[in-house]
């Protein structure tokens, strides 16, 4: 299993402050047996919104690799250039498992693969859902500053959303970062019955 992270235009501090809660979230809930390779597309600025450069990183991270699953984890506009990657992808005859798009407000999200958004205030959340989002789908309640989202999920309080009967009820409440291991167990990116020391988690940059 490889997680691609792609970032928005920001701070990269807010990148690792992202990538060290998710590795918590992979570490205590104890990694699935296939190991999953965790790779920050390393581009900056308006490179974020390029589909072709996340798409080359991709191919020199993976190689042949082809159909190996991958989630994308993506955030602001990030979302952009990652959900072009993930078609690409596609049509290379790779394995997309599911798209992962954190506050990509006013991004048209489809694909033949699972899509759910996350989102800081339930402005976002709604008008998002309307270009397109999965069945499961996250916004923070009460609402809060957009990078949050990104620096620190583990904060955020927030509903869980099945999209797929309508905008309301949420299912249930939640923090961000327990929504976001929701879905990574979901896709057995994280499996509780195999554990694996942090020493082996395959953590590329």
């Amino acid at each position: 299993m490889n997680i691609i992270i792609c970032p928005g235009i920001h701070d990269p501090e807010l990148t690792e402050s992202f990538r060290s809660k998710l590795l918590d979230l992979v570490y205590d809930s104890a990694i699935a047996s296939n190991s999953a390779n965790i790779l920050i597309f390393p581009g900056k600025d308006f490179l974020v919104l390029s589909a072709f450069h996340i798409l080359q990183f991709l191919r020199v991270s993976l190689g042949n690799q082809l159909k190996s699953p991958i989630i994308f984890i993506s955030f602001s506009a990030g979302v952009v250039g990652a959900i072009g990657a993930a078609h690409l992808w596609e049509l290379l005859g790779g394995r997309v498992k599911a798209f992962i798009a954190i506050d990509g407000w006013g991004v048209p999200l489809q694909g033949n693969f699972p899509i759910h958004r996350m989102s800081h205030d339930y402005f976002t959340h709604w008008s998002s859902c309307l270009l397109g989002s999965g069945q499961n789908n996250f916004y923070a309640q009460p609402a809060v500053e957009h990078l949050s989202m990104w620096k620190s999920p583990q904060t955020i309080q927030g509903c869980w959303v099945d999209s797929s009967i309508g905008i309301f009820p949420p299912k249930g409440r939640l923090k961000a970062d327990e929504f976001l291991l929701m879905l990574l167990k979901r896709y057995d990116a994280i499996n509780p019955d195999n554990g694996v020391s942090k020493q082996e988690l395959g953590v590329r940059s």
